[in-house]
């Protein structure tokens, strides 16, 4: 019997600012959610393990700031990725509008190979909301964009009560997976540590407060997942 190798699925997750990007992550990934909304500073990640027929792999899903004022980090988080998801509020338009935004954004960054068939996911979040009667981006407005833009999956999903985020994110799996077939599976390496995630912890920005922030936290969890903290030397 063959040997099981883990390969590593990046996913990235775009949007505005409170669409409920990382409460679709925690949700997915540790079946939680918290009413309590703090921006994402930066960048953040999770992971998950999945098994597709004798495969395993992890997904690590990459959680990115809304604010503009983050996005010229872009390069560093977006090259690599299988996977993009773009999120918006089916009760915001602004944030639907801003979804082309998003996506060409993406592909300026990330450069990949294929850019007319790199595989996309659209999530329409917080569906729940005053019982759906605050949604001003119809169903059909939606799926219409996607059908555009090469038919791309569409989701509506509700973070808060977890409605269709595991679906969701089986077809985001699927897709990196076969993002990755068509080139050799990227395997974990914990002998070296990939450049952008070396500019992840070196960089620096504003918090709300005036105070800088060194992403410790983000560096902590990238440690674990790479391995030989040896390789990263902290800047003072």
């Amino acid at each position: 019997m063959p040997s099981r190798r883990r390969a590593l699925l990046k996913v990235i997750i775009l949007g505005d600012s409170g669409v409920g990007k990382t409460s679709l992550m925690n949700q997915y990934v540790n079946k939680k959610f918290s009413n309590q909304y703090k921006a994402t500073i930066g960048a953040d990640f999770l992971t998950k393990e999945v098994q597709f027929e004798d495969r395993l792999f992890t997904l690590q899903i990459w959680d990115t700031a809304g604010q503009e004022r983050f996005q010229s980090l872009g390069v560093a988080f977006y090259r690599g990725a299988d996977c993009c998801v773009l999120v918006y509020d089916v009760n915001v338009m602004k944030s639907f509008d801003n979804l082309n935004n998003w996506r060409e954004e993406f592909l300026i960054q990330a450069s990949p190979s294929d850019p007319e068939n790199f595989p996309f996911v659209v999530i329409g979040n917080k569906v729940d909301v005053d019982g759906g009667n605050s949604r001003v981006v119809s169903e059909k407005k939606a799926r219409a964009w996607c059908a555009s833009k090469g038919n791309i999956p569409y989701f509506e999903t509700s973070a808060k009560e977890g409605t269709n985020v595991e679906e969701a994110f089986q077809v985001i799996a699927k897709n990196a997976l076969k993002t990755d077939d068509e080139e050799e599976i990227k395997l974990q390496r914990v002998n070296s540590v990939p450049s952008e995630m070396v500019l992840l912890l070196r960089h620096r920005c504003r918090n709300k407060s005036g105070q800088f922030n060194s992403f410790d936290q983000v560096g902590k969890r990238l440690l674990r997942v790479l391995g030989n903290p040896g390789h990263i030397h902290r800047e003072a």
